[in-house]
């Protein structure tokens, strides 16, 4: 875990399984160079469009895969109990709804808070919490996130439009193959009496990594 505050580094042991799906610079997996290869291949024979994966692929990394994650977080807002399971379990807790991880791979929940913004990076690869977010989008595997998130991660949420008060402390959280991280973003106001699907429908994928914040229930008029 890389556990620090702006731009405190923390030597750590980071253990990253090779035998699950990683993107490590320009170098494809076998998986991916295998669905690389059947997209080229069905792409010559003209039987698909690289527009249109290129739209599904869109729609599956900030659309229908961040959908377990947001329901997570829309539970984690309504419920307390459920909550507090998710600060001590998170593993079990998400798991209770149906959203298990491929390779057995541990969660844990950080919850934004008023006085901290939690951020998360995966250093050394693109760790990633798939059973919650789906597919990682492509800068979160890039050299320049994974190495600037730790160095100057105020620097970095700006660049997303994130811009924090001075006096906020941001955590930067470092995922490896057996620990993946959720960002439980705060929870907007004017938002009692919402129900779970209509919180749920304020929360984007970039919120639960922490690069962005939940959306302000107006916005989504």
């Amino acid at each position: 875990m890389h556990d620090h505050e702006d731009g405190h580094h923390h030597d750590h042991d980071h253990q990253c399984g090779h035998d699950h799906d990683h993107s490590h610079d320009n170098h494809y997996s076998d998986m991916q160079a295998r669905v690389k290869a059947l997209e080229t291949l069905l792409t010559e024979k003209g039987l698909i469009d690289p527009a249109a994966i290129d739209a599904i692929v869109e729609t599956y990394e900030t659309k229908v895969g961040p959908r377990n994650g947001a329901q997570v977080v829309a539970k984690a807002w309504s419920d307390p109990e459920f909550a507090e399971w998710l600060r001590r379990d998170a593993t079990a807790a998400i798991a209770s709804l149906g959203f298990t991880g491929r390779q057995g791979e541990h969660m844990r929940a950080v919850f934004n808070t008023p006085e901290t913004h939690n951020l998360v990076v995966c250093t050394l690869c693109s760790c990633y919490p798939w059973s919650v977010l789906g597919l990682p989008p492509v800068w979160y595997k890039a050299p320049a996130y994974r190495s600037r998130a730790v160095i100057d991660p105020r620097g970095v949420l700006a660049e997303f439009g994130t811009v924090l008060p001075a006096e906020k402390k941001i955590r930067v959280w470092d995922s490896t193959a057996e620990l993946r991280y959720l960002v439980i973003p705060e929870r907007p106001t004017r938002t009692d009496g919402m129900s779970e699907a209509a919180l749920a429908d304020l929360v984007s994928r970039d919120a639960m990594i922490g690069t962005a914040l939940a959306t302000k229930p107006e916005a989504t008029v």
